[in-house]
């Protein structure tokens, strides 16, 4: 039977501000991306989703990204290679210190820093070493075919590779840029049916017609979108109708 995870980047509330509907989303999701206080989330919240997720069954994984709360970790920010690895590392074990056994399933880069470590090979060496400080036993989550799929693999890390289901792909892989009016897909049809057909046929079609190649390991739907919740749901039952099993139990390759 194929198997692919479904994981969803939560614990984006901070303080007073509450965003997402995290406690819905996880009835529907095998894995879960939570935020590290950098980004968005706070210590209470870090811990309140983590025990959100263990009362489902789902998996663990924290989410770094920028120190960057106004603009949601989506703006790049300059930093130094050896300041990434140290931002990382130091987001890791935050979230690690409330997981039972301080053991986390995964580790993915959120916002600008995933996306700059997908084509930056220098960034996403020191996304994977900071990782890797923490836990080397960890699965390093990384866009499909990215450089950070790449430095996990010279860095001998367990790794999955992700694809999107509520995002529109470039013609080189690469989501297309949320400045655009295209790049989140709302419709949850729509995303289950590119879903579907990730993972049956290893592919996705880019917004210019050309056709990606791609593995799928795990497959995201953002918890912030406003139709998380119908996507999530739309998503996880046509994969089941179709003989997909979802698990956050995949096979890593290290």
């Amino acid at each position: 039977m194929v198997k692919v995870d479904f994981n969803s980047d939560l614990g984006e509330s901070f303080g007073n501000y509450t965003i997402g509907l995290d406690s819905e989303i996880l009835k529907q999701v095998t894995s879960a991306n939570i935020a590290c206080g950098f980004h968005a989330g706070d210590p209470l919240i870090m811990e309140k989703t983590v025990k959100l997720a263990l009362n489902e069954n789902v998996s663990i994984g924290a989410h770094p990204g920028f120190p960057d709360l106004q603009g949601f970790g989506r703006r790049n920010i300059d930093m130094k290679l050896d300041e990434i690895k140290s931002m990382v590392a130091y987001q890791v074990s935050a979230l690690t210190a409330f997981v039972p056994n301080h053991k986390l399933h995964h580790v993915k880069a959120h916002g600008a820093l995933y996306n700059l470590a997908a084509k930056n090979r220098e960034i996403a060496d020191a996304v994977v070493a900071g990782i890797k400080l923490v836990d080397s036993e960890t699965i390093v989550y990384g866009l499909a075919n990215s450089e950070l799929i790449a430095a996990a693999k010279y860095a001998k890390m367990n790794f999955a590779q992700e694809v999107f289901a509520d995002r529109n792909y470039q013609a080189d892989g690469s989501l297309v840029p949320r400045s655009q009016l295209n790049a989140v897909i709302t419709d949850p049809d729509e995303a289950a049916r590119r879903a579907l057909n990730m993972v049956k046929n290893k592919s996705i079609l880019s917004i210019t017609g050309e056709m990606i190649p791609l593995e799928v390991d795990s497959i995201c739907v953002h918890g912030d979108n406003q139709f998380a919740i119908d996507l999530s749901r739309k998503i996880r039952q046509t994969l089941i109708d179709n003989g997909i099993d979802i698990t956050s139990d995949i096979d890593v390759r290290g």
